[in-house]
Order: structure tokens, then C-alpha cells, then sequence
């Protein structure tokens, strides 16, 4: 398992929990983002810089998806392309994306969008609470440590 970070929106507390995760579990962290992001100096670490546009940073990271790696993105249509390619997507808030619920999220983003574009103030999502980074860390925390059970079962 890899792990993958659309970096441009993630939020700075939800990277130093990935980090930490990263040198803890030994496992590739690459953050992909159109923009340097800062990252602590480690072997499993890694920062891919692509070049700006609409979703570049995105579609970089499905072409390198491989299966069963994760993903960590708020964003809805690159979550639902991870789980096509056999990928698991995890969001900032610590919701774990499926193939049943990211379709009822990407008709919620459809209805949203249209809204927005008729002119309706939407608002934005709330701030990251404490309560969604304890989310994140346990959902983070799950899925490494199924990867690692299944790891050990196949040696």
C-alpha cells in the first residue's frame, strides 16, 4: 500500500498526522500538489510537484494508483475515480469513501454545484474540528493496520 495526498486543499494538521503515520507504519507517503508543500526530511516522505491546471494534480495520481493504496482527498470525483481503479480514498473529516457512498456524494456535489451556479450562497464546509481530526487519525488507523494484518498474512 502507498499513500497518496491531494495536497493542495489538505489541511496542515491532517499532513502531520500522515507524516507521523508515514515514519510509524514505514509505508510511501507521496503528496501530489501543484505547488511546493512542505515536508519533513524521511525516506518514506516524498513531494511531486505537477504542473498547474484543473486537475492535474488529480489525474496524476490515478494514473500512479495502484490497487489497494489510499488515497487522502476532500475532493468527491477524484474519490469515485480512486475506488473505480481498486483504491481506497479517505477524507480530511475522516469519512472513508465506498462504491455505494460516493455515489450519493457525487449526486449531493451535482445538486451543490447547480445550486451555486443559480446564484445560491451555499457556504463553505465548517473548520476542521478536533472532533474530525480524532475521525481522520482512527479511520488512518484502521486501514494501515488492516494493510499491515494483510501484509503479514501474505508472507
Amino acid at each position: 500500500m502507498k499513500i497518496w495526498v491531494d495536497a493542495d486543499a489538505c489541511p496542515v494538521v491532517i499532513k502531520d498526522i500522515l507524516f507521523r503515520a508515514a515514519e510509524r507504519t514505514r509505508l510511501e507517503l507521496t503528496l501530489v500538489a501543484n505547488r511546493s508543500v512542505r515536508t519533513p526530511p524521511s525516506p518514506y516522505i516524498n513531494m511531486l510537484q505537477v504542473t498547474a491546471g484543473f486537475d492535474v494534480a488529480d489525474n496524476e495520481i490515478v494514473r500512479r494508483l495502484g490497487v489497494g493504496d489510499l488515497v487522502i482527498t476532500g475532493d468527491i470525483p477524484l474519490a469515485a475515480e480512486v475506488i473505480e481503479k481498486g483504491g481506497n480514498a479517505l477524507s480530511p473529516r475522516g469519512e472513508l469513501y465506498s462504491a455505494d457512498s460516493i455515489k450519493s456524494r457525487l449526486g449531493m456535489r451535482d445538486f451543490l454545484d447547480n445550486l451555486r451556479a443559480s446564484g445560491v450562497d451555499t457556504g463553505g464546509p465548517p473548520a476542521l474540528s478536533q472532533s474530525d481530526r480524532n475521525t481522520f487519525a482512527n479511520q488512518l488507523d484502521k486501514l494501515l493496520a488492516k494493510n499491515t494484518a494483510t501484509t503479514l498474512r501474505g508472507r
